[in-house]
């Protein structure tokens, strides 16, 4: 997506897709960039690799340095860097300086981009300033605060704000809402029965909400709550918050088909 002399003069915004984003489910990519071009950005996609999150988490830090490098290659040069996750987002903005910290070369680098970099939510909100989207969701929405998102970059009331916005759309908090759904990237791969047990109490609690939507801002949180969901048989459907703010009513929920 390449900007357009339409764009001439507007903020060139990097998209980081996010390797889930990108295999599972590309349409938050596509609502992402909606989204930013409505406010006025001129939208590209660099070529990119993973962020190098699963590496760090791991503790495979060598792992993690190459692909940081890999990733602030590819984003240099763009006034702003934007991404659909709380986590791969924090991950360039407070992983990738700690990362690199001892490395003279790639240092500074490592800090400029993070500077640069925003959560997408945030981004419009916080960077632009915009408190109102102009899309259409009939539903009864709850929204899950993502760990990531929540803890390293402050994002709670931005998403908010933003659904409040959205024609059609009410929104029913749900108990516990800050709480860890059980994903944690490595986390439900190292700790099954405990990460099950945790994103089972979500669930009960997404359900008694009433909510026929359930939306988050991570999508590894939303495939795991989606699914468990679908496991046990509710009739809540999972989306990204930005297919909503976008007004996305086309792309079936997360786990239909």
């Amino acid at each position: 997506m390449p900007a357009s002399d339409a764009f001439s003069g507007a903020p060139r915004v990097a998209l980081l897709v996010t390797c889930l984003v990108d295999m599972m489910r590309p349409s938050v990519a596509f609502a992402a960039a909606k989204l930013l071009e409505n406010a006025g950005c001129a939208v590209e996609v660099p070529e990119q690799t993973c962020c190098g999150q699963p590496n760090y988490n791991s503790g495979d830090r060598a792992g993690a340095q190459a692909l940081a490098r890999q990733m602030i290659s590819a984003m240099e040069g763009y006034d702003n860097v934007v991404v659909p996750s709380g986590s791969c987002a924090a991950t360039v903005i407070k992983d990738y300086p700690q990362i690199l910290a001892d490395d003279p070369e790639w240092a500074g680098r490592a800090r400029a981009l993070a500077d640069r970099t925003h959560e997408i939510v945030s981004f419009l909100t916080d960077v632009l300033g915009i408190e109102a989207v102009e899309a259409r969701f009939p539903a009864r929405a709850t929204y899950h605060d993502s760990c990531s998102g929540l803890r390293s970059l402050g994002i709670k009331d931005q998403p908010r704000r933003l659904l409040a916005s959205v024609e059609g759309l009410e929104l029913a908090e749900m108990a516990d809402a800050e709480v860890c759904c059980g994903f944690g990237g490595m986390f439900c791969v190292k700790y099954p029965d405990i990460s099950n047990k945790m994103v089972g109490n979500k669930t009960g609690n997404i359900d008694g909400t009433g909510a026929d939507l359930l939306l988050a801002g991570d999508l590894g949180c939303l495939m795991n709550m989606g699914g468990k969901l679908s496991r046990e048989g509710r009739l809540v459907k999972a989306r990204h918050v930005v297919e909503v703010l976008a007004g996305d009513t086309a792309t079936p929920a997360i786990g239909e088909t």
